[in-house]
């Protein structure tokens, strides 16, 4: 196990996570110890136009996984004039459908420490102008929704939330909302629909959320890490936040490192931080175990390999390295584990999960799972390698949303760096790794 260098101790900065291990850190006493709702009180003396400045001027990013500038989707919404309450109704709705192959930072941050997104969704509330908000939670966080479900009550309790909140004149309600367990709700418009009680499936676009959203009228939907941290920008300041992180991605970002590491778990650094540091601070790689290839951000962004160790994870750093860096759940495999196999079971996940609505995800991810269970049972061909990426030519950018997308990523980025792993077992050099009774239905 390896002890990290002090100037790689440095990188942590915990921010969402400086309350975590607080005794009862979820109960709202512990939460306003330790600066909660301090913002809020900020917040609502201030011009709802100048809150959505300071989150432009933070340069805040969407931490979901698409990294859209948060305060310039605030100001999309579109305002009366001054003064002037909205003649339609504006919505905050928080996606908290987190259920992505190896993301895991939303859960714990609801778990633990689910004041600060009930206080970062009153605070975005008020600068869009909403008096209503959601937060749609994935079905089976059942314990994060019991916590957050106490959090909302113990607000309105405080009164934090309601009607007249602190004597501000300003009234919010504010519902949290369980998903049925369809990762497809985590696009953000089959999130409205299944809000608004139909079948979870994405709409076409333009229309954008922004002016026709939720019930047809403006609104935002942003990620649990984004709204979470508003509360400390509203404290911090603007130019606090961009101590933290690069010029273009800045504050900090919850990094989730699970697979073939000493130490799992969430580590809460300064954005543009490399994958050697994380390693280091995770106490290295398991005993016996040598860094292969690894997913910068879930499931959904293409794989990059034991050569970008040194890649600084911000949105433009990974991007450079023909990645993505997603909802930052760093998933790390060694050269114990098959690049060809991770993908197939990525692929099933997303074959089983894609709602059906387009034709090149629904078919595309139901034959690339049969061409993968052909080739690791030992029956595949050369020719399968250029079917695979012929279906992923035919669904990236002509599926419905970014699911069909993200399911090829790892498809071409493991043909991309892997290629060798494919051919051993075409060629007969790897021993099959699927039995004839898993082929059934691959032919």
């Amino acid at each position: 196990m390896t002890t990290p260098r002090p100037e790689t101790l440095a990188k942590l900065t915990p921010v969402l996570t400086k309350r975590w291990l607080s005794p009862d850190a979820w109960r709202i006493g512990t939460y306003e110890q330790l600066d909660g709702y301090a913002a809020l009180r900020k917040a609502l003396k201030a011009h709802p136009d100048d809150l959505i400045q300071l989150i432009k001027d933070s340069g805040l990013r969407g931490r979901g996984g698409a990294g859209f500038p948060t305060g310039l989707k605030w100001g999309f919404i579109p305002q009366q004039p001054s003064g002037n309450p909205p003649t339609v109704p504006h919505y905050l709705v928080v996606n908290a459908d987190e259920g992505e192959p190896g993301t895991c930072k939303d859960l714990p941050l609801m778990t633990h420490d689910p004041h600060a997104l009930v206080e970062g969704v009153i605070i975005a509330s008020y600068a869009i102008r909403a008096s209503r908000a959601y937060i749609y939670i994935r079905g089976e966080a059942v314990h994060a929704a019991r916590r957050l479900r106490n959090a909302v009550q113990e607000a309105y309790d405080k009164g934090y939330l309601g009607r007249n909140i602190l004597r501000s004149g300003y009234d919010l309600e504010l519902v949290v909302h369980s998903g049925a367990g369809a990762y497809i709700c985590g696009e953000e418009t089959a999130l409205l629909d299944s809000l608004e009680g139909f079948r979870g499936q994405p709409r076409l676009r333009p229309p954008f959320p922004a002016t026709h959203g939720l019930y047809a009228s403006p609104t935002v939907v942003n990620n649990v890490g984004t709204i979470a941290s508003v509360p400390p920008i509203v404290l911090g300041g603007a130019d606090w936040w961009k101590t933290m992180g690069t010029e273009k991605s800045s504050g900090p970002m919850i990094y989730s490192l699970s697979g073939r590491v000493a130490n799992p778990g969430q580590y809460e650094c300064s954005m543009g931080v490399t994958l050697r540091e994380l390693l280091e601070l995770a106490g290295g790689m398991q005993p016996g175990h040598n860094l292969r290839f690894w997913t910068p951000g879930g499931s959904s962004t293409p794989l990059l390999a034991a050569e970008h160790l040194d890649v600084p994870l911000d949105f433009e750093g990974v991007a450079a390295a023909g990645s993505i860096l997603g909802t930052t759940a760093t998933q790390i495999f060694s050269d114990q584990d098959c690049p060809v196999y991770a993908t197939y079971r990525w692929l099933e996940f997303y074959h089983h999960e894609s709602c059906g609505k387009c034709t090149p995800c629904r078919e595309g991810n139901y034959w690339m799972v049969r061409v993968y269970r052909r080739i690791l049972s030992g029956q595949g061909t050369h020719e399968d390698l250029d079917t695979l990426l012929d279906t992923c030519d035919n669904i990236l950018g002509r599926s419905f949303c970014g699911l069909g997308d993200g399911a090829t990523s790892s498809v071409t980025s493991s043909l991309k760096y892997f290629k060798q792993d494919y051919l051993d077992y075409i060629e007969g050099r790897t021993a099959p790794k699927l039995s004839d009774k898993q082929l059934v239905g691959a032919h």
